[in-house]
């Protein structure tokens, strides 16, 4: 059974920037491309970035400029540099594979806030 911890997280003030981490149990990062969600309260779960086994990378238009994914396959980590964060990016976030194959970790929230 997979697992996923993600950390992190916490409050920032808007423009402020955080390095997210997600450690997984196993291989899965050299295996499946990776992906960050997060979910805003009252919104369903959306994928803000991925970065296939390839490299190419996809981010969501909310975010394009000022996120950026990496991973670090010989520490089964990924992580998730934001800069200049806006009250929107107030959410709990997640990793997983895109798509999303295993169960989701418990996430890491992320207030921004003055």
């Amino acid at each position: 059974q997979v697992q996923f911890v993600e950390s992190g997280g916490g409050l920032v003030q808007p423009g402020g920037s955080l390095r997210l981490s997600c450690a997984a149990s196993g291989s899965i990062f050299s295996i499946y491309g990776v992906g960050w969600y997060r979910q805003a309260p009252g919104k369903e779960r959306e994928l803000v970035a991925a970065k296939t086994i390839g490299g190419s990378t996809f981010y969501a238009d909310s975010v394009k400029g000022r996120f950026t994914i990496s991973r670090d396959n010989a520490k089964n980590t990924v992580y998730l540099q934001m800069n200049s964060l806006k009250s929107e990016g107030t959410a709990v976030y997640y990793c997983n594979p895109d798509p999303p194959n295993f169960f989701w970790g418990q996430g890491t929230q992320v207030t921004v806030s003055s």
